[in-house]
């Protein structure tokens, strides 16, 4: 009965995958070998300003574009400054495509991999800054992600699993450079905490423990938004050790505020795809096949439309509700992180309410202008 059902189930699978190849080449017209165009399908303005309120975000899509324009702007004064101490003036271009250089060796990734995210756990208890239990330090894994989907995902995912983007023997040899030097050791020193520890890992270990139920109010802002906010707070703290480390962090603060840009207008119906992968490259310094990833990503419908701009306004809600509870001298970091932790995923602002002890009614709705004056 197995090897009948297996007979079965092979000859079905070749027949369906006949089927997709003939879709593909006869009705698409993409010849073999040829990457998927990039579709997607803009929601509009109405449906965008739905969006923002469902998710507690009391700003425009235009105002949203104006923020991270102002985002962009700091990222590329304080690009100009590593440039300068790395020798390379004000040509910061140059000064990336060095930075891109200094990758490990193929088979060493997750080596490395492991020793930035015992830095950083490391960084984050020497200064008190966050609770780090000692059993979610070693239940995490690595993986390898495979050429078809890096074609999707060019850099790091995580949570209890990082899946790690590098050369694979079935990459062409264009493909396997572009993958290391757009997974370069200072790159990667921003994108490993942010997928473990303080990041997504840490995350989801807390929730696993504490209001759980809170995951059915589950918001990217919250998520993403949070490593996000770590990826700030330790560039502010001196976590980054050299020019060549801030240059990688900024990379990536620079990405989150494209993202914001590309996302929204292409909602907006005022930027086409091909446009955001070129936004990527000329403005933030993107290896092309790895930018083209990053679009067809954002547009192929497995994320929703407000997905991508959740990781800086999200990380921008959390600088300001630390600025507002811990600059302030009402809550200590580490009583901070917890507090956040441990009350589970929600959007941001109702994390304020709850921190700050806010009693809300039924008619709430979002208020809380975190950006600041704009632009």
């Amino acid at each position: 009965m197995s090897s009948w059902i297996r007979r079965t189930e092979d000859k079905a699978s070749a027949g369906l995958q006949q089927y997709a190849k003939a879709l593909r080449e006869k009705v698409v017209g993409i010849k073999e070998g040829e990457d998927d165009p990039i579709v997607g399908d803009p929601i509009g303005r109405a449906a965008l300003v739905e969006d923002l309120a469902y998710e507690m975000i009391p700003y425009g899509p235009e105002d949203l574009v104006k923020i991270a324009e102002r985002e962009f702007a700091w990222c590329e004064s304080e690009m100009l400054k590593a440039s300068r101490a790395m020798g390379f003036g004000d040509d910061w271009r140059a000064a990336m495509e060095k930075v891109k250089t200094q990758h490990v060796e193929p088979g060493r990734q997750t080596d490395l991999v492991r020793d930035l995210a015992r830095d950083a756990t490391s960084y984050v208890e020497q200064h008190n800054l966050v609770t780090v239990p000692p059993l979610s330090k070693d239940d995490w894994w690595q993986e390898m992600l495979s050429p078809a989907q890096q074609k999707v995902s060019p850099f790091f995912l995580g949570g209890s699993l990082i899946l790690v983007s590098y050369p694979t023997d079935a990459m062409a040899q264009e493909d396997k450079m572009m993958t290391m030097r757009g997974n370069n050791i200072h790159f990667s020193r921003a994108t490993v905490f942010h997928e473990l520890i303080p990041g997504h890992h840490l995350q989801w270990f807390m929730g696993d423990r504490y209001q759980p139920h809170r995951n059915l109010f589950g918001t990217p802002f919250w998520t993403e938004g949070w490593s996000l906010y770590w990826e700030m707070l330790l560039y502010d703290a001196g976590f980054p050790r050299s020019p060549e480390d801030r240059v990688g962090m900024l990379f990536w603060r620079m990405h989150r505020a494209a993202r914001i840009i590309f996302s929204l207008r292409f909602h907006l119906g005022t930027m086409t795809p091909e446009e955001a992968i070129d936004l990527l490259v000329n403005r933030v310094g993107h290896e092309r096949a790895n930018a083209t990833a990053e679009v067809r990503r954002s547009f192929n419908g497995s994320y929703p439309p407000l997905y991508q701009i959740a990781y800086m306004m999200g990380g921008l809600q959390f600088r300001a509700l630390h600025q507002e509870l811990v600059a302030s001298g009402k809550m200590t970091d580490r009583a901070f992180h917890d507090a956040v932790l441990q009350s589970g995923t929600m959007p941001v602002e109702m994390v304020r309410a709850l921190l700050t002890r806010q009693l809300l009614t039924s008619a709430y709705a979002a208020q809380w202008k975190f950006a600041g004056p704009l632009p």
